[in-house]
């Protein structure tokens, strides 16, 4: 298939998000850059979150849904997003989460300019209203393989990558990792490609009860598994950096 040059596909994992994802959608559509597409993978929702979604199908053809026969999880939805994608570029938008308006066209605009295949954005945390709350997570200019083992900086949603030089099967994401994004950077980095970061909250990461964020010992323990099962680290290494990973959580919180 050939890439649409200037089009930014937006992939978008959908499940039981009924109650965000209309404003998650509309936020999309006052993006100040025109050239993209929205492919929603619903992941057998068991609300009305397809029925919101179809309403905007009708409206805009830059739009796109796709189900899923039973629940996969979302590396599955966003995996099957790629093979959907029409663009050159790639972006990632949870269905619960929002950008600012000029999200899309500062962040390709600094793609273009660094000539870098691989970018991510500063965010803001925001409650279940949406509503931000202040805290504001800053990132540094340039992240490799060994800094991104210590710190779980990167934001799903902030992400794009430009996949002229960043192949698809270098894209995909395990479907074996709890912590499947951070899993996907170290692998994208371990292939020897460098991460630029736009130091602007240009993305909106909601919290609430049902997100899967909420559940810490979770992604604590899926952390150590990506060290001994994604990187295949010895245990010594893992245990090294799987320290560092849990200060910089700590730190970043205080």
């Amino acid at each position: 298939m050939e890439l649409r040059e200037n089009r930014i596909s937006i992939v978008v994992p959908v499940y039981n998000s009924e109650q965000y994802i209309e404003e998650t959608i509309q936020c999309v559509l006052k993006q100040t850059y025109a050239d993209w597409e929205v492919i929603f993978v619903d992941d057998a929702s068991k609300d009305k979150s397809v029925a919101v979604i179809e309403k905007y199908l009708k409206e805009d053809k830059r739009m796109h849904l796709y189900q899923n026969s039973e629940n996969r999880g979302p590396a599955y939805a966003r995996n099957r997003g790629i093979k959907k994608a029409q663009g050159r570029y790639l972006a990632y938008l949870d269905a619960d989460d929002l950008w600012d308006a000029d999200k899309l066209e500062k962040q390709i605009r600094f793609m273009r300019q660094k000539g870098c295949a691989f970018s991510f954005t500063g965010y803001e945390f925001a409650g279940a209203d949406g509503k931000r709350n202040g805290r504001i997570v800053c990132i540094p200019e340039k992240i490799d393989y060994k800094y991104a083992l210590k710190h779980t900086t990167i934001s799903t949603i902030t992400v794009m990558f430009d996949r002229r030089q960043i192949p698809d099967s270098v894209l995909f994401m395990p479907l074996n990792a709890r912590g499947e994004d951070s899993a996907t950077w170290w692998k994208i980095l371990r292939h020897g490609y460098t991460a630029y970061g736009i130091n602007e909250p240009l993305s909106v990461y909601r919290r609430h009860g049902g997100s899967r964020s909420s559940n810490k010992l979770d992604a604590v323990w899926g952390t150590w598994r990506m060290y001994r099962r994604c990187e295949r680290l010895p245990v010594i290494r893992s245990g090294y950096y799987f320290c560092c990973y849990l200060f910089n959580a700590v730190r970043r919180r205080i």
